[in-house]
């Protein structure tokens, strides 16, 4: 028998990181680490868990994602989000082994209004995506090309941890019992992306041993209005809500944020899927999945 294919993974308790456990293809010997094991910030640490364990894989799914907090915690988000890629990357061009980062959308600026391909240069806008993009840099500073695989995704959800659709199954109910508008922004453009055919994706890279810059995004587009609205169509079709909530579209103008966000980051996944033999999902296909994973609420 071959032997397994021996995987450290970061950020078992994120959304994509229990996407990840719940899809281990066999095969894979699965190290799963979070905050309490692993500190991402730590990059002593980091260095130190890929000495001990010699993965084949470091799956690097953990990140620093508050958008906004990163404003005002710049040194914590670099640290996890830059610093633990790059030290992974040095641990492991010592040690062999290979780095599947997992990265964003937000390195790229939203200014050219037609999908960025993987290749395409960088310009985050804030903090977040500015921190990932150094990950990367130093992530392919410290690795040979065929041992690295970036692979950038955009608004990632599914049916646990904090997210956009949870939070809209919330508000939806909420501001329909108050016969109240739901007010979301309707001129930021990008993809949905359901963390189980995100989860196929890593799998499939390690399968592969893919490298190079990948995007993974489910297909289609939509705005955060689009999303809202959709949300709260399919959560009353299935009981999970007893009707959606009027949404109303407002500019990012009308929702200032600390952190400026891309207008336009739809990623250009044509490339990844043909890479890796994975066929893309509608977002809305993909919506319905994850909805029929929430459990009805008690009567």
């Amino acid at each position: 028998m071959p032997e397994p294919v021996r995987v450290l993974l970061t950020g078992r308790h994120g959304q994509l990181g229990q996407a990840l456990l719940a899809s281990v293809p066999s095969g894979v010997e699965l190290l799963a680490t979070g905050r309490g094991e692993l500190d991402l910030a730590d990059p002593a640490a980091c260095r130190s868990a890929v000495e001990q364990h010699r993965p084949d894989w470091v799956l690097n799914a953990g990140a620093y994602t508050a958008v906004d907090r990163a404003e005002s915690e710049p040194a914590l988000a670099e640290a996890v989000n830059a610093g633990a890629p790059g030290a992974f990357a040095d641990a492991l061009a010592e040690a062999g082994g290979r780095l599947l980062q997992v990265s964003t959308d937000f390195v790229f600026d939203g200014e050219q209004g037609h999908p960025y391909a993987p290749e395409q240069a960088l310009a985050p806008l804030g903090v977040y995506g500015a921190t990932k993009a150094e990950g990367e840099r130093r992530a392919a500073a410290a690795l040979p090309a065929e041992r690295l695989c970036l692979l950038r995704t955009s608004w990632v959800y599914g049916p646990v941890g904090a997210n956009f659709c949870l939070t809209m199954l919330r508000l939806h109910r909420a501001k329909a019992a108050a016969g109240e508008p739901l007010k979301v922004v309707a001129d930021q453009v990008g993809c949905p992306t359901a963390t189980a055919g995100l989860a196929a994706a890593c799998w499939r890279v390690i399968a592969r041993g893919a490298s190079g810059r990948h995007h993974w995004s489910d297909c289609g587009a939509a705005s955060w209005y689009d999303f809202a609205v959709a949300i709260g169509a399919q959560a009353a079709a299935r009981g999970l809500i007893e009707a959606p909530a009027q949404v109303k579209p407002i500019t990012t103008a009308d929702y200032p944020t600390p952190a400026r966000r891309p207008a336009y980051s739809l990623l250009d996944g044509s490339t990844t899927r043909q890479a890796l033999k994975l066929e893309g999902q509608h977002w809305q296909a993909a919506l319905a999945e994850v909805l029929a994973q929430i459990p009805r609420p008690q009567a």
